[in-house]
């Protein structure tokens, strides 16, 4: 798989989630157990009533056909051969946040939204998650978004559940280059969330 990546950085590079990367893609976002239905970065990318209703194995089928199509459903990041990140990064417009009542279109430019930032265990701590988010944007902007949205914790530092930390920080999204564009409604792990915004 020879590509030029979308950022180096330290030894990392960041690649889209093609179709010869699915396995990649499975190693990030996929469960232990296939016939499991949770995961695979649906929760936020199709209807809840439809992430319900897609149960084990086609949950998996259904991201493979993401990475076929033309925009692919997210990046991954990589040291050397191995992957070790995963951040989804779609247009708003194709995810229920287009229809959220609690997080809110702050004007009509079509954004992209960056939903969910994964490194793998024993890999944090390393910036990966940094890198990952400027892969996102870089992506993002090759498929021609002009601004690009992430929906994080406002934690003011303190600690985020690892199992809800996927959304980010206000803090990781400043560091990217983005800034606060909006309040929401929306809470994860507690933490209220806002909307940061960057133009590409």
């Amino acid at each position: 798989m020879v590509s030029t990546p979308l950022v180096s950085s330290g030894g990392l590079v960041v690649h889209p989630a093609t179709h010869a990367r699915f396995d990649d893609v499975r190693t990030m976002v996929g469960p232990k157990n296939p016939t499991s239905n949770v995961c695979w970065c649906l929760s936020h990318r199709i209807p809840a009533k439809d992430n319900r209703e897609l149960a084990g194995p086609d949950r998996g089928a259904y991201v493979e056909a993401l990475t076929r199509k033309r925009t692919k459903p997210g990046v991954l990041a990589y040291d050397g051969d191995e992957v070790v990140g995963w951040a989804a990064v779609a247009p708003r417009a194709e995810l229920p946040f287009a229809r959220s009542t609690k997080i809110p279109h702050v004007d009509d430019q079509p954004a992209w939204s960056v939903w969910c930032i994964r490194v793998r265990p024993g890999h944090r701590g390393r910036g990966i998650s940094h890198v990952l988010l400027d892969g996102a944007v870089a992506y993002a902007a090759q498929r021609g978004a002009p601004v690009v949205e992430g929906y994080p914790v406002h934690n003011e530092g303190r600690k985020v559940d690892l199992t809800m930390a996927y959304v980010g920080t206000r803090k990781l999204f400043e560091d990217a280059g983005f800034e606060m564009a909006a309040t929401t409604e929306a809470t994860s792990a507690g933490f209220p969330r806002v909307v940061m915004r960057r133009g590409v």
